[in-house]
């Protein structure tokens, strides 16, 4: 996580004045040197001061520093409670937000079963429909060509009894024809001759 702006700052130059004081409190305490050759003569007044000097300002930079480091670091927690308040608020609207979405799933797979059945209803009802119609329409063809046999069928007989009466007719005559004498046709033209004359 990233520190807010002014505690960064605060942090490092805290640091960069312990740092400092660190090299220049304890720097010439290396290099000084106690005499010719280089050996030490053990512990000097000076060494004590320094030491006492340096204690005194490592407490002072606590006690300055103590109210401040303090204050950074309650601002710190502070906005980690506030960040994580406001995470579970996020995961709360979220969760939410995702109740609402799985609610509205179920609803439209619903609202899709009806829309499928509608679509199931209505496919069923036009070809019912269909069927209706062409049964209806084979009753009438059907109808139509009774009709039309029939129609034909008296044609048929129609033209036939024509055809025996007019054969009928032929051989009639002819067997008249044959049969015929002329006595016979005085006769008849003497009742015919009657008749009219009647």
């Amino acid at each position: 996580m990233k520190l807010p702006f002014v505690c960064r700052n605060r942090c490092a130059g805290l640091v960069i004045v312990m740092t400092a004081l660190l090299f220049f409190l304890t720097g010439p305490a290396f290099c000084s040197s106690g005499g010719e050759g280089g050996e030490t003569k053990g512990w000097v007044n000076t060494d004590t001061y320094r030491v006492m000097n340096f204690a005194v300002l490592a407490i002072g930079l606590i006690i300055l520093l103590r109210k401040p480091a303090s204050n950074a670091l309650n601002d710190r927690i502070k906005g980690i409670k506030e960040q994580i308040d406001d995470l579970e608020t996020k995961k709360t609207a979220a969760e939410k937000n995702l109740a609402q979405y799985n609610e509205r799933l179920v609803l439209l797979d619903k609202e899709a079963d009806k829309i499928v059945a509608e679509y199931i209803k209505q496919g069923n009802d036009a070809k019912k429909r269909i069927l209706d119609a062409a049964s209806d329409a084979a009753l009438k063809l059907e109808e139509q060509a009774r009709r039309n046999i029939e129609h034909e069928f008296k044609q048929a007989r129609s033209k036939l009894q024509e055809e025996v009466v007019e054969k009928a007719f032929v051989m009639a005559e002819e067997i008249i024809k044959r049969n015929i004498t002329g006595k016979d046709q005085e006769k008849l033209v003497s009742e015919y001759l009657e008749k009219v004359v009647a």
